[in-house]
Order: C-alpha cells, then structure tokens, then sequence
C-alpha cells in the first residue's frame, strides 16, 4: 500500500486541517452520498469557461437482461480527442448520480495522463441521470430498470460498440471513477476483464452496508485533526438542540435562529431527525470535501472548509454552542444563497416523490435514495458513540424507503445480493487502483491497504474525497502530487502489461 504522509513544516498547518465526481448530486436534501457538487444545468454553465463541448448521443437497450424487451433509448456521452495519438489507450470515464459535467473533458487529472499517454477519452453519463432518460418519468415501476448492474451492462456495450466503430477493439481500455462511479470503474474490470484492460477508483466504496455510523465516526476524526475541541463543541450543539426539540415553547427560537423557512413543526420522529439531520450535513458535506479543488466544475462554497466551521465552532463571541451552531447554518445559507433552510420532512417528501423529470428530485435525489434502497444502504446514522450527532438512527433512513416508493423494501437482502455480486472487501480482479484520502468518510468503506499487488491501495494523508482526480494546484499537498504520480506509473506499467 502507498501511504502518502510526506509533510513539510510549512505544510503542517494544512494536514491537521482537515453530485460526475464523476463524484455528484444537485438536490439540497440529497441523500446517500453528501452534496458532491451542484449537478444542475445552471451550475454546469457557469464552470470555468472552455470550448463547447457536443453532447453525443448512443442507443442503449433499456433492459440488457431481458432478451425479450427490445426497448432502447438514447444515453449521452462526451468525446476529447485532442490528445489521441494511433495506438494508445481509450480512457472511459463513468458518471455518477447526476448529470456529466462536460466540465471534465476540458480539465481534471485523467487529461494529464491522457496528453502523456497519447489517450482518447470518452465519459458516459450514467442511465436515468442527467438528460440519459430511459423511461418517460420516474415512477418506481420504472426505476426497476435503475442498477448498477444494468448500468456496467450499458458500458460493456458501449465500449464494445465504440470499439467496432472506431477501429478501437484492440487497444487498452481504462475505466476511471470517483466515489459510486468509481466503485462502477472496479466492478467493470471484475465483472468486464476482456472489455477493460485497468480501472482506477479513486474513492470507490466497494463494501455495500445497510447501517453507516462509520461514515459519522470519520468526520469526528476530521474535526478533531483541526481541533481536538471541535466535535466535542459541535456535540454539545447538537445534543443541547435535540434537548430543546422536546420543549415545544422553544421552536419560535429555533425558527429564527436557523433561518427557517415556516415555523417549526414536529409531528412525528421523522421530522425531527429530518431536521437535525439538515443541520449535520452542514459539517458532513464541508469534510468530505475538505479544500478540495472542485471549483473549475462550478461549485459553490469550496472556501468554507473545516477550518470555518470549527472556527465558527470556537468563537464564544457568538454565545454558547447552541448559538454556534446556528451560525453556521446561516453562513451555509448564505454561502449558497440561499434564503432559508426548509427542514420539512413533508417537503422532502413532495419532492421525492414526484417522479417527473422536471420534478426536484430528478436532479438526482429520487434516483440515488432509489439505488440505496434496492443495492446499497449505505445510511450515515447517528448509531455509534463515536461521532458528533444525535437523532438519526437507521430506522429514519430505512422509513424513507417505503415514504418515497410505496413498496416494502428488504433493503439487508438487497445490500447481501450487492456484495455477493461484487465481493465487497474480498473483490478479486487485476490492475485496478483505488485512491483514497485519509479525510474523506467513504474511505470506511473503500480499500485502504492493498488487496494484493494488482490492486493496490494509495491511502493518501490529509485530503478529501475524490481529491486526487481534480486539477492540480500550487497550494496541493505533496502527497497529494505523489498520489497523482503513482496513478500515472501504474498506468504506464499497466498499459504494457
């Protein structure tokens, strides 16, 4: 396993601080996988300026299990092949649970090795994200043709179509992905090895799990690499707030002092922890994404980083730790223009389950809580002593499941199935890299030292998640740089093989 922990003195300060990621969503209440980015339309048009990049369009079947249904429907995917040069690799980058940012076709780490390697590179937006619509609405019956397994079917075939058009059925295939995108990257290479010759997947949560404390248990850690006081004073918040929520006379406050959109109104333990949940995504989003260099897609908000937080945390000016808090719910707002914070579990709900696609959920949110209950879990609860939050247990998670669907979901059977198809912690595959770092909470569930010698880890102190697939910068750790390094060296020794 590489573990990068290089660190210069001038660089200490920045160590202990801790929806395509192709790692993305763009619903405010989104839930599974923290905000990534902001997917949307409007977001994507204001990335860092570039040439036009097409939309292309490929004929996918809707149902590549079924022999019977021919159905088919358009997928979109994006071409950069400024780079190519006859004979070298075809780069296959995998989207996520949003939108393709074409953002990515004009900058990200995957273009550096391409210009070294000669590489032609391809990215394919996921099926039922983005403007790849299968189906004429979302309605559950319909979501059953959403998986992970039919979408690493739509790769196999558009690698296999591609490949026989464009004269590419000899040369090496690479699949990059981060996070969902990058655990899709390992499992094509596992599942597709005489269609993709290397994956690289940069924090791919390969072990499906129903209950997820753990992912709570890495942000106390990231919170106290900064300050050991930190998520002590943010439990204290937040068991202080969760106090309060039981003594209705105190909800007027509480509307206005978390910039509220209506007036609080508790009826049921699924409000409550809807709330309190809102609030913890606060420090849940801004640590998965600790200084990371997202800013080039468009996203909102890379300046407030854990330092912010637990500054805000640490600043008794602004009252006690309830008062803090609150203040950084409303700096969220405002960072993200927000004017209030709707905390509505019924609101959640109107949106989750309009199934058009032009509802609000279709940005991202209906879909992936739709791939959690039938493959993942993955629910980040409160269950565990050792992580800074209180009042959302699993049952809030699993309740949303039957809310938003109207079925009954088995979702421990569904999260077996997954890790019985993909081998969890115990995949067994050749040439795939999984880059984590050290900050990001999925790394609980991604590989962190080596499988074995062809498929290692790069554990990678001090950053965030996806943190090594984005643009370089001046002000990058340099175990970061030797993160990148190492991903390219691999490829080269791989690409040989």
């Amino acid at each position: 396993m590489a573990v990068l922990t290089y660190v210069s003195s001038s660089l200490l300060k920045y160590v202990l601080v801790v929806v395509l990621c192709l790692c993305g969503s763009g619903d405010a209440r989104f839930k599974g996988f923290r905000r990534f980015m902001d997917r949307s339309e409007t977001t994507q048009r204001a990335a860092k300026a570039g040439p036009e990049v097409q939309d292309h369009w490929f004929t996918q079947r809707l149902d590549h299990f079924n022999g019977v249904d021919t159905r088919v429907w358009k997928q979109r995917y994006f071409i950069n092949d400024s780079f190519y040069r006859p004979g070298g690799p075809v780069f296959l980058m995998i989207g996520g649970e949003g939108p393709a940012n074409p953002a990515w076709m004009q900058y990200g780490t995957w273009l550096t090795y391409a210009e070294k390697l000669g590489g032609l590179c391809f990215l394919l937006e996921h099926r039922f994200y983005g403007k790849s619509h299968p189906t004429e609405d979302l309605s559950t019956s319909n979501l059953r043709f959403l998986s992970s397994r039919q979408a690493l079917a739509d790769l196999a075939h558009f690698r296999t179509v591609v490949a026989e058009g464009r004269g590419l059925s000899s040369s090496r295939w690479v699949a990059f992905g981060g996070s969902y995108p990058g655990s899709l990257a390992a499992w094509f290479r596992l599942k597709y090895p005489h269609l993709v010759h290397a994956a690289i997947a940069t924090s791919a949560p390969i072990h499906a799990t129903v209950n997820f404390p753990e992912y709570l248990e890495v942000v106390w850690r990231s919170l106290a690499s900064y300050s050991p006081e930190c998520p002590l004073l943010v439990k204290q918040a937040s068991d202080t707030l969760s106090q309060m929520l039981k003594n209705p006379l105190t909800y007027s406050n509480i509307t206005k002092d978390f910039q509220l959109c209506s007036p609080l109104q508790l009826d049921s333990f699924m409000d409550s922890a809807h709330f309190l949940e809102a609030l913890a995504g606060n420090f849940m989003d801004v640590v998965q994404y600790n200084e990371d260099n997202r800013a080039f897609e468009g996203v909102v908000g890379t300046n407030i980083t854990i330092s912010v937080l637990c500054g805000v945390m640490a600043d008794e000016s602004l009252g006690g730790v309830y008062e803090r808090y609150a203040a950084v719910a409303r700096l969220l707002l405002r960072t993200f223009s927000q004017r209030c914070l709707d905390a509505r579990y019924s609101a959640y709900l109107q949106d989750m389950t309009n199934t058009s696609w032009s509802g609000p959920g279709a940005a991202g949110g209906r879909q992936w809580v739709y791939q959690t209950c039938t493959e993942f879990g993955f629910y980040q609860s409160t269950d565990s002593p050792n992580q800074p939050f209180t009042g959302f247990p699993l049952p809030y998670h699993l309740q949303q499941c039957s809310d938003v669907y109207n079925v009954s979901v088995d979702v421990a059977a569904a999260v077996q199935d997954t890790n019985e198809q993909y081998g969890g912690y115990g995949l067994r595959a050749a040439r795939v890299a999984f880059p984590n770092g050290s900050i990001d909470p999925w790394s609980a569930l991604g590989v962190t030292q080596d499988l074995d010698q062809q498929l290692p880890a790069i554990f990678i102190k001090g950053t965030a998640h996806c943190a090594n697939m984005y643009p370089a910068r001046a002000e990058d750790l340099p175990q970061l740089a030797l993160a990148r390094d190492h991903v390219y060296l691999l490829l080269q020794q791989w690409l040989k093989e």
